[in-house]
């Protein structure tokens, strides 16, 4: 028996639960396959228990998540709370807490799914983005004067600092080289305008890439970055950029390989604890309904094993995901799969364990 590694499961609101079920069963049919181990801790934390309690994250299980070795995450977003409360109390507390500075989003179209660029195929979408994860303009720095009346002033302050920008720098150059690929890494910024903040991620990009001399180096204005995945995604490897930029090209991103339903993301810390989720959000009105599609989620558990270092078996969750998009599943929308939540869990957990 190989490792046994402790996951924190927060299956969260709406149909997360179903599809973080169909994770754990993806994650149980490889650990059996491959000898190593997975204990599972339950935190029923999001809207239900926001509700209940007045909780959003008790001090004392973040202190119990930083001894864990990963963190899977279902979706947080509930119809009757407030947005904003659970994001910012739940998830950025989370990825500020545990210093998840990485976010890490593989932008890849599998053979079978459909995307709405005309012309392209799998072997023109497969790059990933790397966004800052801590900083930035969701850092929380700003305020308000004079809130509600005519002269009222909102400021949010965008923080960059050398150390925030040059480990992420670092970590996508790292990831170049680790993926190898086209070896090439893009810089997604906005020189032109945001002079600041933009003449250090530019001037840290230049200087670390010295240090990596196989890799080749580019620049593209955020506009342009959105055109080109449009256009050419096939000129992408791997893109850096900040905290918003990286939001938004990200989502852009999910609908070029096939949709929400597909997308995976990790809230990576390479020195601490890492936290692994599908894109989509909780989708209230489809809970219970088995309808949702849980590849997200599942490819969010391929992640995880790749981060922990299990090779094999992330490898063996990605070749069951496209045997069954190749095969099985021919519509990322909700109950349009031709399969429920758990039966499209069945399968490639099936696949996985029959390779």
């Amino acid at each position: 028996m190989g490792k046994t590694y402790n996951i924190a499961v927060m299956p969260g609101d709406g149909t997360g639960p179903e599809v973080v079920a169909e994770g754990i069963k993806v994650l149980d049919a490889v650990s059996a396959v491959e000898g190593f181990g997975l204990d599972y801790t339950w935190y029923n934390m999001g809207g239900e228990h926001y509700m209940k309690t007045g909780e959003i994250l008790p001090d004392h299980v973040v202190d119990e998540l930083r001894k864990v070795d990963s963190i899977f995450l279902g979706a947080i977003g509930h119809p009757d709370v407030k947005p904003g409360i659970l994001e910012k109390g739940l998830l950025l507390r989370l990825r500020f807490d545990l210093d998840q500075y990485i976010n890490l989003r593989p932008v890849k179209l599998y053979e079978g799914v459909t995307t709405p660029i005309a012309g392209k195929g799998p072997e023109d979408i497969n790059f990933v983005v790397v966004r800052e994860n801590s900083e930035g303009l969701y850092s929380g720095a700003g305020g308000v004067l004079k809130r509600g009346t005519p002269d009222e002033v909102a400021v949010q302050d965008s923080i960059n600092t050398r150390k925030g920008v040059e480990r992420c720098i670092r970590y996508a150059f790292e990831y170049c080289r680790y993926r190898n690929n086209k070896k090439k890494i893009t810089l997604c910024g906005k020189t032109n305008v945001l002079t600041y903040a933009f003449d250090l991620w530019e001037r840290t990009f230049y200087e670390v890439a010295k240090e990596y001399p196989d890799i080749e180096t580019d620049y593209a204005h955020v506009d342009a970055i959105c055109m080109w995945m449009v256009k050419n995604p096939e000129w992408f490897d791997v893109i850096v950029t900040d905290n918003m930029f990286g939001d938004i090209i990200t989502d852009l991103g999910a609908m070029i390989q096939g949709g929400m339903g597909i997308a995976a993301g990790g809230n990576i810390n390479p020195e601490g604890v890492s936290m692994f989720e599908p894109i989509g959000g909780s989708a209230p009105r489809y809970t219970g309904k088995q309808v949702i599609n849980p590849i997200a989620a599942i490819c969010a558990a391929q992640l995880m094993l790749e981060t922990l270092g299990e090779e094999k078996g992330a490898a063996r969750i990605e070749n069951a995901v496209k045997k069954a998009l190749k095969e099985n599943i021919k519509d990322m929308g909700a109950g349009r799969m031709g399969y429920t939540t758990s039966e499209v869990g069945d399968l490639i957990a099936g696949y996985a364990k029959n390779q």
